[in-house]
């Protein structure tokens, strides 16, 4: 699959709009996604509770009343509005940063974030008892909700309508808006990499960790995973890619000197590298390409799709 096609399965899991009565709570974002999961997803594991608390705050009627808006392409003269509603990103004129919006200094903090020290680790490490560094797994992110998919598919989304969706968000030209919209419409545009198609708390970033129980996904075999990463948009957007060969294990974190659990992490493991570049961080830690299986910790608020025991 590509990345596109992901963020449109994505995206309607969250079809539907909130409600302002009690009889009106079955048609909630939050009680179509739990329709949307007991149909699609065939097990008995917890709800995502990240997904959830996603949902738009929206309610019915400024749903509707949006949905209404953005179908005759009027949603910009009531841009004030819907922002704080639906909690979007959205800022005035006068633009913060990029910097401002997150503690890195480019658009694009993934490629940062994947430069910490710590961030890739051997399989052989996730062994109990094991002590190792965690590197800083806190989402850099603006807090942002999704929006209904009943408003988001009647929005352009693609570098050839982005003047229409400048003047939706009052993206000004050479502006933060601006620069965060087309970052976003190039990632989710741009053709897959070669050879492919989160619950989590923070607790022990930046520390010395000690690791508890080890329990592979899937019995701990060899598996396709989409994996999902934030996007900065004004509503909440995941770019989504498929990687093959993945091993899965949720550990649990201890603190090294009291050995209390601290966490429940997810680590995902890479079998081989065949098709990476030599000059990616994770190759430090062995000779070549294909001759390593690099793991790293699954960040805050980002997702991992998988097969179900």
């Amino acid at each position: 699959m590509t990345p596109l096609l992901l963020l449109l399965f994505f995206s309607s899991l969250t079809v539907g709009s909130a409600s302002t009565s009690a009889g009106e709570n079955l048609y909630n974002p939050k009680a179509n996604l739990i329709r949307y999961w007991n149909k699609e997803v065939k097990n008995n594991h917890a709800k995502p509770t990240f997904l959830l608390s996603k949902a738009s705050p929206l309610s019915a009627i400024d749903a509707e009343r949006f949905s209404k808006l953005a179908a005759q392409n009027a949603l910009s003269s009531h841009f004030q509005a819907i922002c704080p509603t639906a909690n979007l990103l959205c800022f005035p004129d006068s633009s913060p940063t990029l910097q401002e919006l997150i503690s890195h200094p480019n658009v694009d903090a993934f490629k940062i974030i994947w430069r910490q020290q710590g961030i890739f680790f051997r399989e052989s490490m996730l062994k109990k008892g094991k002590v190792m560094p965690m590197p800083d797994i806190k989402d850099k992110m603006p807090e942002r909700s999704f929006l209904p998919r009943s408003i988001s598919s009647k929005l352009p989304f693609s570098t050839s309508k982005i003047s229409e969706l400048k003047k939706i968000f009052h993206a000004e030209d050479n502006s933060t808006m601006e620069t965060m919209i087309v970052e976003a419409l190039n990632k989710c545009e741009k053709a897959p990499s070669p050879g492919e198609t989160e619950r989590c708390n923070v607790k022990g970033s930046k520390q010395n960790i000690m690791i508890g129980s080890v329990k592979g996904i899937n019995g701990g075999k060899v598996m396709q995973l989409v994996a999902c990463h934030q996007t900065l948009f004004p509503y909440l957007l995941y770019s989504c890619h498929s990687v093959p060969k993945v091993r899965v294990y949720e550990v649990d974190i201890l603190d090294p000197n009291s050995k209390a659990k601290i966490n429940h992490g997810v680590a995902s493991c890479h079998m081989h590298t065949s098709d990476s570049n030599p000059n990616q961080p994770e190759l430090t830690i062995a000779s070549g390409p294909g001759q390593i299986k690099a793991c790293h910790w699954v960040f805050e608020n980002r997702l991992i799709w998988t097969v179900a025991d």
